[in-house]
Formats: C-alpha cells, sequence, structure tokens
C-alpha cells in the first residue's frame, strides 16, 4: 500500500502525468533526457526536479548511456499499481469493460 500511496501522490500532479504518461508511450527504450524536455516544452531544471519525484516513487527508471541519461516508465510498479487499485474490482463479479478516452483533447 505504501508503493501506491507513493505513486499516486507524484501522479496526483498534472506535469508529472504527462511526463508519465510520456514515458510509457515512449516504451521501454524510453526517451532522452533533452528530448522529453523538448517535446514536452519543459525547462531541464523544471523537468529535472518532477523526474526525481517520479523516481522517489517508483514509476520511472534512469539508465545512463554514454554522456545521456534516458527515462523510462518503471512498467513493473505501474502493473502493481493497477493490481492494487482493481485488485477487489466488482466483489468478485466480472466488470464491464469501460472505454476509455486517453485523448486529452476530450478530456
Amino acid at each position: 500500500m505504501h508503493v501506491a500511496i507513493k505513486a499516486l501522490a507524484a501522479l496526483a500532479h498534472e506535469t508529472r502525468l504527462t511526463i508519465f504518461r510520456t514515458l510509457v508511450q515512449a516504451g521501454a527504450s524510453g526517451l532522452q533526457a533533452g528530448q522529453l524536455a523538448k517535446k514536452l516544452s519543459i525547462p531541464n531544471a523544471t523537468l529535472s526536479f518532477h523526474l526525481k519525484e517520479l523516481a522517489h516513487a517508483e514509476l520511472v527508471i534512469a539508465r545512463q548511456e554514454s554522456r545521456f541519461i534516458y527515462y523510462s516508465a518503471n512498467f513493473a510498479t505501474m502493473d502493481s499499481l493497477l493490481s492494487y487499485l482493481t485488485e477487489n474490482c466488482c466483489t468478485g463479479t466480472p466488470c464491464s469493460i469501460a472505454e476509455v478516452c486517453c485523448d486529452e483533447k476530450d478530456s
């Protein structure tokens, strides 16, 4: 439960949620920090602050390749969070699959 609280707290900020969603979309290879900053139009210092929070919540993984740092979503933590949130779903009866709209312009 402690991991879920940290993850939900980190994702409760609009910028961090946007960063995390972008990294999820990037897949396992992730994105180089500079690419991520440019793609999201976030200053490097601000991005660094938010990535630190996401890493503290175990939602992102950083890896260094040469002189660049790449960030990727930690899919194991994401899967654990989703499992925790849905483990007692619908009191044991099969849940209907709800259509989720991920297009931000519709939200």
